[in-house]
């Protein structure tokens, strides 16, 4: 019996005109701990460093619903490694990551009357969370064997990666299993260490490695234990989750993907096209000729992101304009009042003073279409 997902990973770099636009993507829960971790084990100056090698504030933005490329959650982690001196970062930070902090699909994953129930909710809503990694469940002679495929095999960095996943892998497990229960194994895909040991005694169970993927081993049967702690969770629907992670679902295209990184940039307090030239694997240069080619550039790109950001922060905030001015990257309230009545033919206080639904009438198709950035809540 196999159960798996079908969003085929694309791993490797992605420097070729269609790679541009098929970026695989994971939610930025995946790191969801892991600055805080860093600045703990490590100090401030090395999660500092590795923000500015991944050009992102990840610890900004780890609660929210968006999405980074997989490039930047190893260029993250394979920093923090080189700066701190700990060749097994990965596998140090593991037994601390927990499936709990990957936000709604967490806890739909985690809201099922069995582990075998929570692995196949994973499964079939693995697109809500990744675009690019699979998750499978294998059963065979009485063992089963959850995997995970991740599109960040083979940048540079992913052992790090791979240790993590198996981390989180295990998290799912024991939130079902008894306090005392272990792996009868785990399998990673990465290249034998020095010091096999140091694994075998952070994930508590033999080890293997060379296999084709991330996988946790276990008995058949541990697949029909309920909760550990049943009601735990909040009741969570796939249409839930849907709601909450419906950007993911939509991108299409390199126009997209740079709006998602984009929008995770914006939510972080900064945006750059070198941030999202460096998340792809790519140069400024051919960032821009590529979007050029789909009939847009950088700028505009940003401009509309920050117009539909400005306009969510108009409309359900109180928030002062200069404070939203400054909140979208603006350096005087002025520019961006200039900018937004370009972009809507209103002003920030006219904006305010309408209605929504005749304000919504007035913007362009083309930011509906293209600028999924939205966070649905």
């Amino acid at each position: 019996m196999s159960l798996t997902n079908h969003f085929a990973p694309n791993p490797g770099k992605l420097s070729n005109r269609s790679g541009l636009g098929s970026a695989p993507l994971v939610s930025v829960t995946a790191l969801a701990g892991i600055p805080q971790f860093v600045r703990e084990a490590f100090g401030e100056r090395v999660l500092r460093r590795a923000n500015e090698a991944a050009m992102l504030d990840i610890e900004a933005i780890e609660d929210q619903d968006c999405f980074i490329p997989h490039i930047t959650m190893t260029t993250f982690a394979n920093t923090v490694a080189k700066l701190s001196g700990e060749e097994n970062f990965g596998l140090i930070v593991a037994p601390h990551l927990s499936i709990t902090n990957y936000g709604c699909w967490g806890e739909y994953m985690l809201g099922a009357p069995t582990l075998g129930g929570a692995i196949e909710r994973a499964i079939a809503t693995m697109g809500f969370h990744s675009k690019g990694d699979v998750m499978s469940l294998t059963i065979a002679g009485g063992e089963a064997q959850l995997s995970y495929a991740s599109a960040a095999k083979g940048m540079e960095g992913y052992p790090h990666i791979a240790c993590g996943t198996a981390g989180v892998l295990v998290s799912i497990c024991r939130a079902f299993l008894p306090a005392h229960w272990r792996p009868l194994r785990v399998e990673l895909d990465i290249a034998p260490p020095k010091r096999v040991g140091v694994f075998e005694n952070a994930l508590e169970c033999p080890i293997l490695f060379g296999a084709p993927r991330v996988s946790v081993c276990m008995e058949a049967k541990r697949l029909h234990r309920p909760p550990r702690r049943p009601r735990l969770y909040p009741l969570i629907t796939i249409e839930d989750l849907a709601r909450a992670r419906v950007e993911l679902r939509k991108l299409d295209g390199l126009r997209d993907v740079i709006a998602q990184q984009i929008w995770s940039q914006l939510l972080a307090g900064k945006v750059s096209i070198e941030s999202a030239a460096q998340s792809l694997d790519t140069s400024v240069r051919t960032l821009q000729r590529e979007l050029n080619r789909e009939g847009t550039d950088f700028r505009s790109l940003a401009n509309a992101v920050r117009t539909k950001r400005a306009i969510e922060l108009l409309r359900h905030t109180d928030a002062s304009i200069t404070t939203i001015s400054m909140a979208l990257g603006y350096s005087a309230s002025a520019h961006f009042a200039r900018a937004f009545r370009h972009a809507t033919g209103l002003s920030p206080q006219e904006f305010r003073q309408s209605s929504a639904s005749t304000v919504a009438a007035r913007l362009p198709d083309t930011q509906d279409r293209h600028i999924h950035t939205g966070v649905v809540r």
